[in-house]
């Protein structure tokens, strides 16, 4: 089995708790308006094994407390995404969160087959224009699951309100000078980095589908 893959990173400490491997599938058939990561959302022929997947991660778990996997959406591959998870619970014992913008009615039938591979789920669409005001999630309409007894003793702190200091991000910068935003962020960030950033003289060029 192959995974459309668009980045890996850790750690992680935006997306769960503790220092976490980000794992990002490539293609989202969901697009919500304002998506911080538009660039995931076009489906490429280029996919990577998953055994390839796991052996690249796998110097990270020691140092993991848990695995974040986000995209994209992952339930676009369904058949992937199951044997991911299978695959890293053979040798990692950590926490899994995993994000997904379908409902969790939707992908129920898929979360059955995956019954005890996923310990914390957040379900539904990011709607720009909803309160932001519940941890873990970029709109209030999203929903935290507690699908397993280590996602209840793990995530169950962050089933409620933030505050504004809990609103933080994690950037990243690779070779390229690309830089990545990684978390969950408030309305106006975006506008205010590119403030920022023009105010200073950088050019700023958010990528696109």
């Amino acid at each position: 089995m192959a995974v459309g893959l668009s980045r890996l990173h850790f750690p992680v400490t935006t997306l769960g708790p503790g220092k976490r491997i980000g794992i990002w599938f490539q293609g989202c058939s969901i697009r919500c308006a304002g998506c911080l990561s538009p660039e995931t959302w076009r489906f490429t022929r280029d996919k990577i094994a998953t055994e390839m997947l796991v052996e690249q991660i796998s110097p990270w778990f020691p140092l993991a407390d848990g695995i974040t996997i986000s995209g994209g959406e992952p339930f676009d591959q369904p058949e992937a995404l199951s044997a991911l998870l299978l695959a890293i619970r053979q040798c990692f014992h950590g926490d899994i969160l995993v994000f997904s913008g379908y409902s969790f009615t939707a992908i129920s039938p898929y979360l059955d087959v995956m019954n005890g591979l996923i310990d914390a789920l957040v379900s539904g669409p990011f709607e720009q224009d909803s309160p932001q005001t519940l941890k873990l999630r970029g709109s209030d309409n999203q929903v935290l699951h507690l699908l397993t007894e280590i996602g209840k003793a793990n995530f169950s702190r962050f089933d409620q309100s933030l505050n504004d200091k809990e609103k933080v991000l994690d950037m990243t910068i690779n070779e390229q000078g690309m830089v990545n935003l990684i978390g969950i962020p408030r309305r106006d960030d975006m506008t205010r980095l590119q403030l920022i950033l023009q105010q200073q003289g950088h050019h700023f060029a958010p990528i696109t589908k």
